[in-house]
């Protein structure tokens, strides 16, 4: 690879994207407009609630409230004795929310219960709140232990205590965004040297195709950066979001995620070579996966067995789950580096089908 023709060609394509005024658009414009409607004007709807339940009492009275959250068709039970498992569960994201019964409950009129709710997800903490209330209700009032009214629970909510929808829609709208910026515009761009003959012109220079996609990438690479920076400020400054991980971890699962985000965007323009066609490409193959498959805007485990199975083969699966923890819960390891295994390998599949179909050729 030649530094000189490389830096030849990301000049080359630094002035293009500065005549160009549909980049600066797409790069400045559309991070804002997506942002502000997503924070404050899209609500969600859950079920099938993973809820974690520690019992510590052998009292006929607590094996019955288990069995009345058991027989619910709102919750998915996962039982057990030790606590700071379930605890791990509950900030990892494995369990939704977790059901302590202590072990003095149903013995001389004690029924001392304890609910944690993992309120990253407001709508879903919510929903995890309404229906605990009124099983338990249910349950007191078929036991003659207390009437419906009087029953009153205390749950404390974890990672978003306000219990507000911009806390979780916002961290995951920036994957969005970047999708957009990584994908539809490099497709534009790469697509437009076709439409205008170009191409034609840097395949005749001693230039590699290596280098050529190389030396398109980096330009948008920059921009995606400073694009993922805007959002950062966006929802830390203005929706107040709060962050509780590492920035270094957030920009470097950025760049990360510009991997396969580019690479698709060069897939398509090497497979289309056409404007139009890139664009709707772009929408159907990367926007609207994001929007709808990643996580960010409906949950994966209520969509069918093989659309969950396909979700696998999103980089923004992987993307919306590690910007979310990063931002509600803070460092999780596991959730970061299994996201970030996630976006290698599909970015590595999708370079490797890059080649695959860039030869030095008017083809």
């Amino acid at each position: 690879m030649n530094l000189k023709r490389l830096h030849a060609l990301i000049k080359k394509e630094n002035l293009q994207i500065m005549r160009d005024p549909s980049s600066l658009l797409i790069v400045f414009v559309l991070p804002l407009l997506l942002l502000f409607l997503i924070g404050y004007a899209v609500s969600l709807d859950t079920r099938n609630i993973t809820l974690g339940i520690i019992s510590k009492s052998e009292t006929s009275h607590a094996r019955s409230l288990v069995e009345s959250f058991r027989g619910s068709k709102y919750f998915l039970l996962t039982e057990g004795k030790d606590k700071t498992l379930l605890m791990n569960m509950l900030h990892s994201g494995a369990i939704k929310a977790l059901l302590e019964i202590g072990d003095d409950f149903g013995k001389e009129d004690t029924y001392k219960i304890q609910l944690l709710i993992d309120a990253s997800n407001p709508n879903v903490a919510a929903f995890i709140q309404k229906y605990s209330s009124s099983t338990i209700s249910n349950w007191a009032r078929q036991n003659e232990i207390i009437t419906a009214y009087e029953t009153k629970i205390e749950s404390r909510y974890w990672f978003n205590p306000p219990i507000t929808s911009r806390y979780f829609l916002i961290p995951g709208s920036i994957v969005v965004v970047m999708t957009m910026i990584g994908t539809l515009l490099t497709s534009l761009v790469v697509a437009r040297e076709w439409d205008r003959g170009t191409m034609e012109v840097m395949m005749s220079t001693p230039a590699s195709m290596t280098e050529i996609i190389i030396g398109k990438i980096i330009p948008y690479f920059v921009l995606a950066m400073f694009t993922l920076l805007l959002c950062f400020l966006i929802a830390y400054f203005w929706y107040e979001v709060p962050f509780r991980g590492s920035l270094w971890i957030l920009f470097a699962l950025g760049a990360l995620y510009l991997f396969p985000a580019l690479t698709t965007g060069l897939l398509i323009s090497t497979i289309t070579k056409n404007q139009f066609l890139a664009a709707q490409i772009s929408l159907v193959a990367s926007f609207l996966p994001a929007f709808l498959l990643s996580g960010f805007m409906f949950e994966i485990q209520n969509m069918p067995v093989w659309l969950q199975i396909l979700t696998y083969a999103i980089p923004a699966r992987y993307f919306v789950n590690s910007i979310q923890t990063l931002f509600l819960a803070g460092n999780v390891y596991e959730i970061i580096l299994m996201s970030a295994a996630g976006i290698i390998i599909t970015g590595i599949v999708l370079f490797i089908l890059v080649l695959a179909n860039s030869r030095k050729g008017l083809k």
